[in-house]
């Protein structure tokens, strides 16, 4: 990867031109914010919202299983790979959510299902609380919906907020992402296990400094304080899937969200870490069609 493409936004034409269901990207501008959405599939609209970091790649096998049941809508969040971004309030929970609602209006879609990984999960769950959507169900995927405990909870977000205060970080990252190996033990540090495929299109992603200080950014003005604290007032069903080696997220977090919000229930997977969608697309595709067939999104079989 050259100088150019490390420093500079990941151009479409260039960096996308392999991208995974490429078939079913589209861009649009809503308020401010270009948008790379994918939309694919007929039937109930289904959301999907990927974690910090990460883009639509992520859903590069598991979408496309659940297109045969449903409309699927997946974008990249703000700042993100192709959804380039210039108001740095949207990479703040509130934010990110207000925006995904605006793109979803503009899109004329309105999701009865909605699945979230990682910081995404945290996301569905903010726009369900304040009434942006009103889904029949959540499902979390190795969900990031509580603060970080202990010393760790001390000292990341101020860390994060130092590290995104300067391009200097983002593109130190960058250009060290392009040594070998180097994204292959960040995976490996997830607790997951993916093919090649998914390291490449992590490797492009960690290359580019623009998508990097999104990453940092969000991180930098993620407060989860008040989500844990209104997490009790949400109706819909919550499903926690949790990969049983996550080591992003800890796995007892899912029973701390069933310690506060009782009408949830946790699906524990053995051996998966934080991208358990990306190791197991069937699996993960099964669950979510279980919890739709559940909620009367879809028809019963």
């Amino acid at each position: 990867m050259t100088g150019e493409a490390m420093s500079a936004t990941l151009a479409w034409e260039r960096d996308g031109c392999d991208w995974p269901n490429r078939e079913a990207s589209c861009f649009m501008r809503v308020a401010g914010v270009r948008w790379h959405v994918q939309v694919m599939g007929q039937g109930p609209c289904l959301l999907l919202l990927h974690g910090t970091g990460a883009s639509t790649h992520s859903w590069r096998d598991l979408a496309p299983r659940l297109s045969t049941r449903f409309c699927v809508v997946a974008p990249d969040l703000p700042g993100h790979a192709f959804t380039k971004n210039t108001h740095p309030d949207l990479l703040s929970l509130p934010g990110m959510a207000r925006a995904v609602k605006a793109l979803l209006d503009a899109l004329g879609a309105t999701p009865a299902l909605v699945a979230g990984h990682s910081a995404g999960a945290a996301v569905l769950v903010r726009m369900t609380l304040t009434g942006l959507i009103a889904p029949r169900a959540l499902v979390s995927l190795n969900g990031a919906l509580l603060p970080l405990s202990g010393l760790a909870g001390q000292v990341f977000s101020p860390a994060a907020r130092l590290l995104a205060s300067t391009s200097l970080v983002p593109r130190l990252f960058a250009w060290r992402a392009r040594e070998i190996g180097v994204v292959e033990q960040l995976i490996r540090d997830t607790g997951s296990k993916i093919d090649p495929v998914g390291i490449e299109f992590y490797r492009r992603l960690a290359s580019n400094s623009g998508h990097v200080a999104a990453a940092l950014g969000m991180m930098a003005n993620w407060d989860l304080e008040l989500l844990a604290r209104d997490l009790p007032s949400l109706e819909p069903p919550l499903l926690l899937v949790v990969g049983g080696s996550d080591r992003t997220i800890p796995p007892e977090d899912a029973f701390r969200v069933r310690d506060l919000l009782p009408s949830s229930s946790v699906e524990y997977l053995r051996g998966l870490g934080h991208l358990a969608h990306e190791e197991q697309p069937d699996l993960i595709a099964a669950i979510i069609r279980r919890v739709a067939l559940a909620g009367g999104v879809l028809p019963t079989e």
